[in-house]
């Protein structure tokens, strides 16, 4: 989003994680603050530098959310996936916390005098601590099944080839996806001027070539409106030493650095050579102007270079929608794929036997219905391996990762837990936790409801910290007839009393 207004790559996602966790951490320290001058029974006075912090990062936090909702509204779906996999242990967490939290609750009740006062409190925090209890009842998550339920390990496509060890859609990309063993790679076609199908994702070859080097006024035109002549002089590994998308490219070997530096932009012809005998392939297809020779013709150029390749026709998931039938006509044998959702009618009546989605666009229900309809599905972009945990229990049959060479090492996911030892533990955890906070309260309210307690450290205290003068007259009294109880009944010793201000 930012590369294609501004102009230059960089990669926002450090600065701006590495920010948010400034903020919230900061926030988190003042609370801890505030929840030990409770505890101790003062108030917490903020320097006006924190108030402007606390206010700057407030209205950080509401711009950046605002922004994700006008800009990125996809993303919040992102949410529900990772409480897929963080919710059973996120509740334990903040059981914890809440049931900690009691200590506080507790002394804080015991030291009110009012009875409204101490209903409003007892009530928030009761409806706090049932609602809590009851969360596991929204939670609904794909690793809460069965182990004997699990479905096979999804397999692995490469996302233009395998871009953390090698620079995208480059020949040493997807040689060493055939290295990693997928189960087949992606990749992007566009067609050059003069009709050589070749690999580039952007519309521009700004990015990912030298082009403002050695073609500077033409920077900024289509990648098809080049001839492969230009194309070939291009270097396509350069920027991704620079540039270092993934972090990784200083982790290379000193041949694979070298390699990786010397790569040019790739024909479809040599990627197909590479692949033909090993992995199955997803092709995406660039729209091309209007202005391009080959516009009407593109797919057939591009079929007939496949077909001429010798890859089998079972091993190619044929995404584009344009000419599906021709295609359909010439390659019977190619897995026509869809980019678009479509529902399990629409998809038997185009020919269609495979999605291809963002694991944003599905639910777990569509993957079990898409599999009960005998339709496969393939999501992307699919990198980390808890991201990939989830939708392996989820019952998807593959994914396009830029890290096939991760995903692959991982023999289970992450966690699986049966139903019966989930709920086991979610109760066992409620009863703990409602045992404890039943224990702190009464202990609390036995600790600083007796009149034994009020004593003249207290009062001084109390004055100390700015109790309201009714607290403060209450204490003393209780003070007082404390005494007389335990027998300073003589007039000397009331007037000694008087005369010091008890």
């Amino acid at each position: 989003f930012l590369y294609n207004r501004m102009g230059y790559w960089s990669d926002w996602s450090i600065p701006i994680l590495v920010t948010t966790a400034a903020g919230f951490t900061y926030i988190t320290v003042l609370l801890i603050l505030a929840l030990c001058h409770i505890a101790v029974g003062q108030q917490m006075n903020l320097h006006w530098l924190h108030k402007i912090g606390l206010m700057t990062t407030l209205i950080t936090t509401v711009v950046t959310m605002s922004s994700i909702a006008q800009l990125w509204d996809d993303e919040w779906e992102m949410v529900f996936i990772s409480l897929q996999a963080t919710a059973p242990f996120l509740h334990i967490g903040a059981l914890a916390a809440v049931t900690a939290l009691s200590w506080l609750i507790a002394g804080q009740f015991a030291r009110t005098e009012k009875a409204t006062s101490q209903m409003l409190m007892f009530t928030a925090y009761l409806a706090a601590v049932v609602a809590l209890y009851l969360v596991p009842l929204t939670i609904s998550s794909p690793c809460i099944m069965e182990k004997k339920a699990l479905g096979p390990k999804p397999a692995i496509i490469g996302h233009r080839g395998a871009p953390m060890l090698a620079p995208e859609n480059t020949l040493m990309s997807f040689q060493k996806a055939v290295e990693q063993k997928t189960y087949g790679v992606q990749a992007d076609v566009v067609l050059s001027y003069d009709g050589v199908p070749f690999l580039m994702h952007d519309k521009t070859l700004r990015r990912t070539t030298n082009v403002e080097e050695l073609f500077p006024e033409r920077a900024y035109e289509h990648s098809s409106m080049f001839n492969w002549t230009d194309l070939e002089k291009l270097n396509a590994g350069e920027w991704f030493l620079q540039n270092d998308p993934f972090w990784t490219a200083r982790s290379l070997s000193m041949s694979d650095y070298l390699e990786a530096a010397n790569q040019s932009v790739c024909k479809l012809a040599d990627m197909l050579e590479v692949i033909k005998d090993n992995t199955s392939l997803i092709l995406n297809f660039q729209e091309l102007p209007p202005a391009h020779p080959y516009y009407s013709t593109y797919i057939n150029i591009t079929l007939e270079t496949i077909l001429a390749s010798g890859i089998r026709q079972q091993a190619v998931m044929w995404l584009p929608d344009t000419e599906r039938q021709l295609v359909r006509q010439i390659a019977p044998g190619f897995q026509q794929t869809s980019g678009l959702k479509l529902d399990t009618e629409r998809m038997r009546e185009k020919g269609i036997v495979k999605l291809n989605l963002r694991y944003t666009k599905v639910t777990n229900e569509d993957v079990r219905d898409y599999t009960m309809a005998n339709l496969s599905v393939n999501l992307y972009t699919v990198n980390e391996p808890w991201l990939y945990s989830i939708l392996w229990c989820a019952g998807v049959q593959s994914v396009t990762s830029d890290s096939s060479h991760v995903l692959r090492k991982v023999p289970f996911p992450i966690w699986l837990m049966p139903p019966d030892e989930y709920y086991l533990i979610w109760i066992t955890s409620d009863l703990i936790s409602f045992i404890v906070i039943v224990g702190v309260f009464t202990f609390q309210k036995w600790r600083l409801g007796s009149i034994r307690t009020y004593n003249p450290e207290q009062i001084m205290l109390s004055a100390a910290v700015r109790r309201s003068s009714r607290d403060v007259k209450i204490m003393k009294e209780k003070l007082i007839f404390s005494e007389i109880n335990n027998g300073v009944e003589t007039t000397d010793e009331l007037s000694l009393c008087s005369e010091n201000g008890y």
